[in-house]
């Protein structure tokens, strides 16, 4: 199996904006291995590719996230799983979660998928959910749709054309006795929700460990938290989390820059 193909004359075929939207891919890729979001071979991170409906980038099964670059991505078509561009296999339930919330939600650009360990941990809980316990957990509660039922392995598109119902207007899923999905217009988006969905799921185990009781924060403060998160005046220029993801990738071309290839 020929995981990559030549990155000068890939790039040199592709749009612009179809090698930034690799790189950040890649990037994604590399990043969510460095912080431990990854696990073996399988959970994946696709994106739709630009100007196109019909397909979106998939690594080829098989692949580890560590060494994902720019032009390791097939290209899959949405309807119908073929490899359109690339070579490699579609790893099936990735097809079947990613491509129907690609195509069913048009915030969903980027769909990252991860068993990553302290959000996870959370879904196999009777209650998984994010308490109001900080400023982080408050601000991401309004993006949290909960799935409360686990179907198995996912091997037919329809589970993630239900998923998909589930998340609804909604940017983060955890999925009961499974793992965490998030959803974003960008790379950044998607994986600023996946770090910190997992730093709130984290703190809030830590303090679970604790046994003393969660000091719930008063509603007042919970609804003015809310509305501060909400305000997008703040800043000049990009987005928080594109300034995030733009830093992670400054520290990736200090330590990895080949992912960029």
């Amino acid at each position: 199996m020929q995981f990559r193909v030549s990155p000068t004359s890939l790039q040199d075929s592709s749009s612009a904006e179809e090698w930034q939207a690799r790189v950040d891919l890649a990037a994604a890729h590399r990043l969510a291995y460095i912080h431990g979001f990854s696990e073996g071979i399988f959970n994946h991170l696709t994106f739709v590719v630009p100007g196109r409906s019909d397909r979106y980038y998939q690594i080829p099964f098989g692949m580890h996230w560590s060494e994902v670059t720019a032009s390791s991505f097939m290209e899959v078509g949405i309807d119908d799983a073929e490899v359109k561009r690339g070579e490699g296999e579609v790893e099936r339930s990735c097809y079947c979660i990613h491509a129907p919330i690609h195509k069913a939600l048009p915030q969903a650009k980027a769909v990252f998928h991860t068993h990553m360990p302290y959000a996870s941990a959370l879904t196999r809980l009777e209650d998984p959910r994010i308490k109001e316990i900080g400023q982080t957990e408050v601000g991401l509660s309004e993006a949290i749709a909960y799935d409360d039922l686990y179907t198995g392995p996912a091997l037919d598109p329809e589970e993630g054309a239900r998923l998909a119902r589930v998340i609804g207007n909604k940017t983060i899923l955890f999925m009961a006795n499974h793992g965490i999905s998030t959803v974003g217009e960008t790379v950044a988006d998607a994986y600023d929700r996946l770090y910190y969905i997992e730093r709130a799921a984290q703190v809030q185990i830590y303090a679970m460990w604790t046994q003393q009781p969660l000091k719930q924060l008063p509603q007042h403060v919970v609804e003015k938290t809310k509305r501060d998160f909400r305000d997008d005046h703040l800043y000049n220029g990009p987005s928080p989390s594109q300034r995030h993801f733009d830093a992670l990738k400054r520290m990736l071309d200090r330590k990895e820059p080949d992912y960029a290839t």
